[in-house]
C-alpha cells in the first residue's frame, strides 16, 4: 500500500512539473517586445572610414568613400516554427547613413514574443508604395528628400547612394564617382535580402535582442558583378552611374552585400 501511495505522489509531482514547464514556456513567448537591427558598414574585412581610408577593389581601383546611404524597408521576421511577422508597412521605411550613427540602429517595437531565426528586408522603396503617389508616402518623402535620397518625385527615390573619389592604373588623379540606384526606365531596381540568424533572436517582454548586420559596401560594385569605375569615367569628368545597363547588375550585387555577424540577447 505504501509503495502504491509513493508511486501516486511521484506521478502527481511529474505531472505538476511538466505543467509548470509548459506554463513557463507559454509565459516566455506571450506578449510583445522589441528588436534592434544594427547596420555596420564595412569594406571587405575592414570597418568603413569615410574620406580618408584607401579601399582597393579586386579590379585594382582605389576608392576613398565620402558618402554611403541606403533605404531599408519592408522588414519581415521569421520564427523558429516558420511563422512570420510583417512589420507594419507604414513604419517600415528607414535610411541608413554612414555619416550619422543614430540612423544605423533600427529600433523595432511591438514584436510578438518568440524565437526568431530569419530576417528579410528590402533595399529601396517597393513599387507598390511608390505607386501610392507623393501624397501616399507619409512623412518618409520629406525624410528622404532631406537626406538626399530623392531625385525628384517624378524620378523617384535613390535606393542606394555611394559616392567618393577613385584612382586606377588609367586614372591616376583622384576622380569623383557617384553610384545611385533607383527607378530607371523599365528597371525599378528594388530588391529584397533574406538572412539566416546564426543564433536565435529571443524576443521577450524583458529581452530586447540586437541583430548586428555587416554591410560590405565593396560589393556594390565589386560583388558577383564587377563594375569598373574607370570604364564609366566619361570624358574624364567622373564615373556617374545612375542608370543604364550597370544598374541592374549593381542591384543584383546587393543580395550578397549583407551578412548577420551576431545576435545579442540582452
Amino acid at each position: 500500500m505504501k509503495s502504491k501511495i509513493i508511486k501516486i505522489i511521484a506521478l502527481v509531482a511529474i505531472t505538476f512539473a511538466l505543467g509548470s514547464c509548459s506554463n513557463d514556456n507559454d509565459e516566455e513567448t506571450a506578449g510583445v517586445g522589441k528588436l534592434g537591427v544594427e547596420f555596420d558598414n564595412v569594406f571587405g574585412s575592414s570597418n568603413l572610414i569615410l574620406n580618408t581610408q584607401n579601399n582597393v577593389t579586386s579590379q585594382g581601383e582605389t576608392l576613398k568613400i565620402s558618402d554611403v546611404k541606403y533605404i531599408v524597408s519592408n522588414i519581415v521576421l521569421t520564427k523558429e516554427d516558420g511563422t512570420t511577422f510583417v512589420y507594419p508597412k507604414a513604419k517600415s521605411y528607414f535610411i541608413v547613413n554612414e555619416a550619422d550613427a543614430a540612423t544605423q540602429e533600427i529600433a523595432l517595437e511591438n514584436i510578438p514574443a518568440g524565437d526568431y531565426t530569419k530576417i528579410k528586408f528590402g533595399i529601396g522603396v517597393d513599387k507598390t508604395q511608390f505607386d501610392l503617389g507623393a501624397s501616399g508616402q507619409g512623412d518618409f518623402l520629406t525624410i528622404a528628400d532631406k537626406a538626399g535620397m530623392l531625385w525628384s518625385w517624378s524620378a523617384g527615390y535613390k535606393f542606394v547612394l555611394f559616392e567618393g573619389t577613385f584612382t586606377s592604373a588609367s586614372v591616376t588623379t583622384p576622380t569623383s564617382f557617384m553610384v545611385h540606384t533607383g527607378q530607371t526606365g523599365t528597371d525599378y531596381n528594388y530588391t529584397e535580402v533574406t538572412l539566416d540568424l546564426p543564433t536565435k533572436a529571443l524576443v521577450r517582454t524583458n529581452i530586447t535582442p540586437d541583430v548586428h548586420i555587416f554591410a560590405d559596401v565593396a560589393k556594390i560594385i565589386d560583388g558577383k558583378n564587377k563594375i569598373k569605375l574607370s570604364d564609366n569615367n566619361e570624358g574624364g569628368m567622373g564615373a556617374m552611374i545612375m542608370g543604364g545597363t550597370n544598374l541592374p547588375l549593381i542591384t543584383a550585387n546587393l543580395s550578397n552585400m549583407f551578412t548577420v555577424n551576431h545576435v545579442h540577447n540582452d
